[in-house]
């Protein structure tokens, strides 16, 4: 069986907040993402995956509480942990720059990697503490923002007892992330005490990665990389979305050629016998001591990436001219 892992970036707007946007108004936009026509964030993906037996993964960010406080956080981990899905670690340092007071001496960086270690076991060590005094389970996994993590973030989240990482995204090793990882590694390894579960993708060109990311594949090519993980028996396929990705770019209007993505990988996984949803801290603790195995990703397909390349441009336009709420 296949482990599919929905995880969710779950995340306020730090740039709806240096433009003059309040707290309230930034939960609503960025994690409930409510607009024009309803609530399209966590809750009408929580309510998706319900429907069709499936457990979500959402990696929450608590640094804004150094600006906002943590009271913020609580109703977010009540929800999501109280309808049976995962509360796991997210971090965003770009909240350190607006927070009066700073748990690293002033020191700034835009990704957690651009920290020392020392710093980086202080920020991910009060990420944990803020999640679990809100209500989350014990944290065992973390996603790095922008997946911008290094060697020393898994240094730092062994140190911590955080045992799953998934800041390896081959489309962002060697620019944002920087942990020392082969692009075409599939499936879990440890490294540095941790174990590092890398986001899924195809090969959507010879030599190329699309990652398994709601807004970046179609749903075409998402059936593809996960009807290929089934039938070649990997253990875990690990899909990215956002709290606000089933908005438009303004955050204004729901985005339904995303959504319409959402509900086509939640339709393909509860038909498909082999495959099941999971979090992380569903997985068998030895998944990265199994024996090597020769894996692969869906092989590119020019139709596939021929008609998303014109999905896109046709949903491009169509927002451009305002024709359609997308």
């Amino acid at each position: 069986m296949t482990a599919l892992l929905i995880t969710v970036d779950t995340e306020l707007s730090s740039s709806l907040h240096q433009r003059g946007m309040g707290l309230d108004d930034n939960v609503d936009r960025s994690i409930w993402a409510r607009a024009q026509g309803g609530a399209f964030g966590i809750g009408w993906q929580m309510d998706l995956l319900d429907r069709h037996g499936l457990k979500g993964v959402f990696f929450l960010d608590p640094l804004p509480a150094l600006v906002h406080g943590a009271d913020f956080l609580k109703p977010v981990v009540g929800e999501i942990v109280g309808r049976g899905h995962e509360v796991q670690m997210h971090i965003h340092t770009e909240w350190l720059a607006p927070a009066p007071a700073s748990p690293v001496g002033g020191r700034r960086g835009r990704n957690i990697g651009d920290f020392t270690l020392d710093d980086q076991v202080t920020l991910l060590g009060l990420a944990k503490s803020l999640l679990e005094n809100a209500g989350a389970p014990v944290i065992t996994a973390f996603r790095a923002g922008n997946f911008g993590a290094n060697d020393d973030t898994l240094r730092a989240l062994s140190q911590l007892g955080v045992r799953w990482d998934s800041s390896v995204n081959p489309a962002y090793l060697g620019r944002e992330c920087t942990i020392s990882a082969d692009p075409a590694r599939i499936g879990a390894f440890r490294h540095h005490g941790t174990i590092e579960l890398p986001v899924s993708g195809i090969a959507d060109r010879p030599g190329g990665f699309r990652p398994a990311q709601i807004c970046a594949m179609s749903a075409a090519e998402m059936r593809a990389g996960l009807r290929h993980a089934a039938q070649e028996g990997h253990d875990a396929f690990v899909v990215v979305t956002h709290s606000f990705e089933m908005l438009s770019r303004d955050r204004r209007r729901p985005n339904r050629a995303v959504m319409a993505r959402f509900e086509a990988l939640c339709r393909e996984a509860a038909r498909l016998p082999s495959i099941h949803g999971a979090g992380f801290n569903d997985l068998p603790v030895d998944l990265a001591d199994r024996p090597l195995r020769n894996l692969t990703r869906a092989a590119p397909s020019q139709l596939r990436t021929t008609s998303r390349i014109a999905q896109q441009a046709w949903a491009t336009w169509r927002y451009e001219h305002r024709l359609v709420p997308a």
